[in-house]
């Protein structure tokens, strides 16, 4: 595997210094300005009222005068050094950078190249040196380029465990090496988000690139997406475990735009919802678990608009939602399980306007909703099992206005209480 730096970083703008003369034409009438503005504010201070003239002039005014005549010239000497110093460091500087970078690109492809070798111990070898290579990187631009690198070798063609013949030892052990190299990939990315944004060497705010990925398994735990782009767009989970729990989506975008959650499970437990937005718009939950149990979603912008959720489970029990939107507009619900029970809504909007419950089961069992807006506007209860079995409705707001079909289970339709509005075909 080779990978060139991309043209759009290597480009380097050379050192740009304006011509010697006129900065020692701007250094002089600079100087000559704050030496006036000194003159006149003495001047002012002192309360002088004007100059005493002498017809002739002792020697020791004389000598006065000398010195004076020599401090001038010697000012102007110590300015010309001054701008011929500061040149000649820019100048270092620029031809430090310059060599620090040449470097970094020797190094950098060797590591590219090593991904390249088949044998699994010289690729975890360039896995290591890449990221070594974004963290002593000099600008800000390379270390984005070995990160991509990085996020690049994830989204090569990856056949996963469920593909391959029992009967193929050599093809399974081929998988699983390769998968060890793809989840240290992962696990430097989950370390370098967990660092502190102030540290050195912390990814926050760097994009990843990860559409169309193949997820058999890895670990972002704890890890904190507070900015940049993190694009898991059309990715697949289809077996093992990958782990969000605890993460914290404070800033910037991450989106899960069309991802495909067909087995396995993927773990969302006590991650934190907290700011930015996170997209799951369009994504398919046709098998396996994800699970969202105890999350937090307390600002930002969550959206499940448009998802298709046709098998396996999605668990949000015990999920607080207090602040921000979470969208599931549009969202079919058509098989199954999504559990929202003992979850609590106690401000913000969570959106349900216009999904389609045709299958599955939905349950909302012993959920609290105390403040804030649940929207089930115009949804549509046509099949399936939605329960609200043991819920309190105690403050906010949960609106089931020109919403069609048969009423969830356990759902009061009496009228009470006032937070709550029902379709008048659902009114006892």
């Amino acid at each position: 595997m080779t990978a060139p730096l991309p043209r759009r970083r290597t480009e380097r703008r050379g050192l740009r210094l304006w011509p010697v003369g006129t900065v020692l034409v701007l250094t002089f009438t600079a100087a000559l300005l704050v030496a006036a503005a000194v003159f006149t504010t003495g001047w002012d201070l002192l309360d002088a009222q004007g100059l005493k003239h002498e017809h002739r002039i002792d020697s020791n005014t004389l000598f006065d005068l000398v010195k004076l005549s020599f401090g001038v010239v010697a000012g102007a000497g110590a300015l010309v050094a001054l701008v011929v110093a500061y040149r000649r460091q820019r100048i270092d500087e620029d031809g430090a950078l310059r060599e620090v970078t040449r470097l970094h690109t020797e190094r950098f492809t060797t590591a590219v190249a090593q991904l390249g070798e088949e044998s699994p111990a010289v690729r975890l070898g360039g896995v290591h040196s890449l990221a070594g290579l974004a963290d002593d990187a000099p600008t800000r631009g390379l270390r984005q380029t070995c990160i991509d690198v990085l996020c690049a070798y994830l989204r090569l063609p990856h056949t996963t465990d469920t593909d391959l013949s029992a009967e193929d030892l050599d093809a399974r052990h081929a998988y699983r090496t390769l998968r060890e190299v793809r989840h240290t990939v992962i696990r430097l990315i989950r370390d370098h988000l967990r660092l502190p944004s102030e540290h050195p060497h912390s990814w926050q705010g760097h994009d990843l690139d990860l559409t169309n990925v193949t997820f058999d398994g890895g670990d972002f735990s704890r890890a904190v997406f507070s900015g940049g782009t993190v694009d898991f767009t059309g990715a697949t989970f289809t077996g093992n475990t990958v782990y969000f729990n605890a993460a914290v989506f404070s800033g910037g975008t991450v989106s899960f735009k069309g991802a495909v959650f067909s087995g396995g499970r993927v773990g969302f437990a006590m991650a934190q919802f907290c700011g930015g937005t996170v997209y799951f718009i369009g994504a398919t939950f046709s098998g396996g678990t994800v699970g969202f149990e105890d999350a937090t979603f307390s600002g930002g912008r969550v959206g499940f608009n448009t998802a298709v959720f046709s098998s396996g489970e999605v668990y949000f029990n015990g999920a607080v939602f207090s602040t921000g939107t979470v969208g599931f507009n549009g969202a079919v619900f058509s098989g199954g399980t999504v559990d929202f029970n003992a979850a609590l809504f106690s401000g913000g909007t969570v959106s349900f306007n216009g999904g389609v419950f045709s299958g599955g089961r939905i349950g909302f069992n012993a959920a609290g909703f105390s403040s804030g807006t649940v929207d089930f506007t115009s949804a549509t209860f046509s099949g399936g099992e939605v329960y609200f079995n043991g819920a309190t409705l105690s403050g906010g707001t949960v609106d089931f206005t020109m919403a069609t079909g048969e009423a969830p289970a356990g759902l009061p339709t009496d009228g009470s209480p006032p937070g709550l509005s029902v379709p008048p075909a659902w009114s006892n």
